[in-house]
């Protein structure tokens, strides 16, 4: 089976020569020129009838921790039923059939994420488990004929990022990915100013992120808690001893079962400095740092700085996971242009002058609910999402290339044109991960 290959997107964004002020910008944006973001004749054909006259969609939520948040989108979004809650851990199990209970019927918890699947009536996913869970699950979810939210990064690695992209387009599924920001009014209002010129030509985009996070210490080899089906919980990741610094966050730290703070929480910053610069592909990637702050079993660098060289444009991100440099008030990401600089912090975005000077600056709404409301409509309509999933795995590709340049120690010459390293045996080897025995994904 040969894999597609991700598209790109130089038919999404069109850039624009002229400069547009907000004033006239809103003006076509309230009538749907955002619209123009949408991939041409995106459609994944006529939906499933969904819950009848309706129109309700079921859902199922997999990974408790961080899918409580779906679980409260699930809840609040209109027309929607919470039908499954899925987690290894049964406490967190009980803890979301508990937050349900306002809800006239009473979501079914599950451990086993397949039984979900076994359900005709079940419309979709939202899954929110471990990286190394993201892309089989989903892949399975496709092939039983669910539409799926999953969150960032969406892949352990980059091959599985192609097989997700090609379950999507062989069972006609909306896939949406958990980057929340490609939906925040304000943000999608600042790349669309940055495509029409509000600070000129913009070549490069600087993104930072910092934190305070302590050490995760050296795990012992413990007994597996009863609450916890740990067998279930590495599902397609080869088997290793349970260790009592691991579960249910400290994965990150792993290359068995995460992806590091790039893949944690670079994967949103550099999302929006790729759709700003209007670019797909880089041609070199280099990322250097360290565990510097702890001597731990922690594997992926705490203190490390990305580049991305993509021809006539460059990104970088900066991430700084135990300092958190809060005096230096770093930006999410800042845009360079010939015309001045913009910046993107929380939910909004200031311009300035070369100068330093500044222009203008807006806020609007943030929060999971709008992308999540995006997807449920999607399913309805069948339309393309905000972050579907091909988009969403060419941004997670530069966190995956950043984590092989780390890890070779070698800054990595990439095709754009056939999607491959170059020149780097080596390298090869970080493509593709191996999987527990049954568990690989087949599309």
């Amino acid at each position: 089976m040969e894999p597609i290959l991700f598209s790109t997107e130089t038919s999404i964004h069109h850039k624009q020569t002229h400069t547009m002020n907000r004033r006239s910008f809103i003006r076509q944006t309230a009538k749907g020129s955002l619209a123009a973001t949408a991939l041409a004749g995106f459609h994944i054909g006529a939906p499933r009838a969904i819950g009848q006259s309706s129109n309700r969609i079921k859902v199922g939520v997999m990974g408790l921790g961080r899918g409580m948040a779906h679980v409260k989108a699930a809840l609040a979004i209109p027309n929607v039923e919470l039908a499954y809650v899925c987690d290894v851990d049964q406490q967190r199990t009980e803890k979301a059939i508990a937050a349900a209970e306002d809800q006239p019927t009473k979501p079914r918890g599950v451990s086993d994420f397949r039984r979900m699947l076994d359900d005709k009536e079940l419309d979709a996913v939202m899954i929110a488990t471990c990286n190394h869970w993201h892309a089989p699950a989903t892949i399975l979810a496709c092939s039983a004929g669910k539409h799926v939210y999953v969150e960032k990064p969406g892949s352990h690695n980059p091959q599985e990022g192609l097989w997700m992209v090609q379950a999507a387009r062989k069972h006609q599924r909306v896939v949406q990915m958990g980057n929340q920001r490609r939906t925040w009014p304000a943000i999608r209002e600042a790349i669309a100013r940055l495509h029409s010129g509000v600070i000129g030509e913009t070549t490069f985009a600087r993104c930072w992120y910092d934190n305070a996070r302590g050490s995760i210490g050296v795990g012992q080899n413990v007994p597996t808690p009863p609450h916890l089906n740990y067998d279930l919980w590495q599902g397609p990741a080869p088997r290793r001893p349970y260790k009592d610094n691991l579960v249910h966050y400290n994965w990150h730290w792993h290359w068995h079962w995460g992806n590091g703070e790039l893949g944690n929480n670079g994967i949103h910053a550099l999302d929006l400095a790729r759709w700003g610069l209007n670019v797909d592909y880089p041609k070199s990637v280099s990322y250097t740092g360290g565990r510097y702050h702890y001597q731990d079993d922690q594997e992926t660098p705490d203190t490390a700085v990305a580049i991305y060289d993509f021809g006539q444009k460059g990104a970088s991100w900066d991430g700084s996971s135990c300092h958190p440099r809060r005096e230096e008030k770093n930006d999410f990401v800042r845009f360079y242009g010939s015309k001045g600089t913009l910046a993107i912090n929380g939910t909004g975005y200031e311009v300035f002058d070369l100068d330093g000077s500044s222009l203008e600056s807006h806020r609007g709404e943030g929060g999971d609910k709008g992308h999540m409301a995006d997807f449920f409509d999607c399913v309805r309509s069948g339309k393309r999402p905000n972050s579907e999933i091909e988009m969403g795995q060419i941004s997670t590709l530069l966190c995956h290339l950043g984590n092989v340049a780390y890890r070779t120690g070698k800054t990595l010459h990439f095709d754009p044109d056939s999607r491959q390293i170059i020149g780097m045996p080596e390298a090869q080897g970080f493509w593709e991960r191996s999987y527990e025995p049954g568990w690989r994904p087949v599309v």
